[in-house]
């Protein structure tokens, strides 16, 4: 028994009339045309999720790596643990989030062509269209791609991140938050400023890596400069090697010698390089113990001082008033005034020296 080969659609379609035919043929078209759709969409979706799936794995391997907790002279660079997993994971963030921005432009763009291709519309206006419309929102919002771009940057090249001291122009401070558009610092007096990323045109990190106390530290003339720069050193070293701020110092004090010669004193150059942030604790207690050695050794800090000249009149009479004569009635004193060159002496009625009369 042999059995009978069922009909494809295409000979069912053209056996019938001519047009239930045409009928048909729109039909199957569009449901072939639909199905290639639901499949361009369905992988579409399914790349997305993969892609943005791995950028997310990514991410949490990034945040979740430990710090170590080793002491500031031997991690040299690092900084506190909290401040550094704060630093990762707004960075590993950041970078995921342009990741997924990224990928997801992409692969939706692609399907969205095929799906439009898929039901006939012609590309080549619709390009086109989108490449005005792409060159009109470039002009109207290109600040906003700037901030955008220029965070980006920053973030990859980690010009700076959370707990780093930067001075970025009109603003300085601690840096709280690095985004794509803004970043955001505190000042020293507590003030908040939001900048943004397009906007800064320089950066100067003050804790990327290590940092350095310098102090010029201004003594008197009269001091003996080979005593002032030991006295520096002494102290200096007692401030490593102490218990107070001795971790925070990473390297041997130096003395670079005499820095200025102002019109008061002299500065002595002391350099000591720090770790990150600490620069300024470090300082403060040198100047304290600085303070305290100067005083022991005798050592005088500079006050001001000023040299005035006197300059008299070639024309005046430089020999002095001892004993004037006795002065005239007030009334003839007030109506006939002292010729131009004439000194004369007043004196009140009990006979003391009032003032000098030109």
């Amino acid at each position: 028994m042999t059995s009978t080969p069922e009909p494809s659609p295409s000979s069912i379609v053209e056996r019938l009339p001519d047009g239930a035919a045409e009928g048909a043929g729109f039909a199957v078209d569009w449901v072939a045309a639909s199905l290639r759709i639901a499949l361009v969409l369905v992988v579409a979706f399914l790349l997305r999720a993969l892609v943005h799936r791995a950028v997310d794995k990514v991410v949490t391997r990034a945040i979740a790596r430990p710090v170590g907790h080793e002491s500031v002279r031997q991690r040299l660079l690092d900084m506190s643990p909290s401040v550094a997993n704060e630093r990762r994971r707004q960075r590993a963030e950041t970078i995921g989030s342009v990741l997924r921005s990224s990928a997801s432009i992409l692969i939706m763009g692609v399907a969205f062509t095929t799906v439009l291709s898929e039901v006939g519309v012609d590309l080549g206006p619709v390009l086109a269209s989108a490449g005005i419309l792409g060159v009109a929102l470039g002009f109207g919002a290109q600040n906003l791609v700037k901030d955008f771009l220029n965070g980006i940057a920053m973030i990859l090249e980690d010009q700076y991140g959370v707990g780093d001291a930067v001075d970025l122009g009109e603003a300085s401070g601690i840096i709280e938050a690095v985004g794509l558009r803004v970043t955001r610092l505190r000042s020293v007096d507590g003030t908040v400023w939001y900048v943004r990323n397009g906007e800064v045109l320089r950066v100067g990190n003050m804790s990327q890596g290590w940092s350095r106390a310098l102090l010029d530290i201004s003594v008197a003339y009269g001091t003996n400069v080979d005593h002032a720069e030991d006295v520096i050193e002494r102290v200096a070293r007692e401030v490593w090697e102490g218990d107070k701020v001795g971790e925070f110092v990473l390297a041997e004090p130096e003395i670079w010698g005499v820095e200025r010669l102002g019109a008061d004193g002299m500065d002595i150059r002391l350099v000591v390089k720090t770790a990150p942030l600490e620069q300024w604790k470090v300082a403060r207690e040198l100047r304290h113990r600085l303070k305290e050695a100067f005083d022991a050794e005798g050592i005088e800090i500079p006050l001001p001082q000023r040299s005035l000249w006197l300059r008299t009149s070639p024309e005046a009479d430089p020999t002095p008033v001892t004993d004037p004569p006795p002065a005239p009635a007030p009334s003839s004193r007030r109506d006939a005034p002292a010729p131009p060159g004439e000194v004369e002496a007043m004196r009140d009625d009990s006979g003391a020296l009032e003032r000098p009369v030109q």
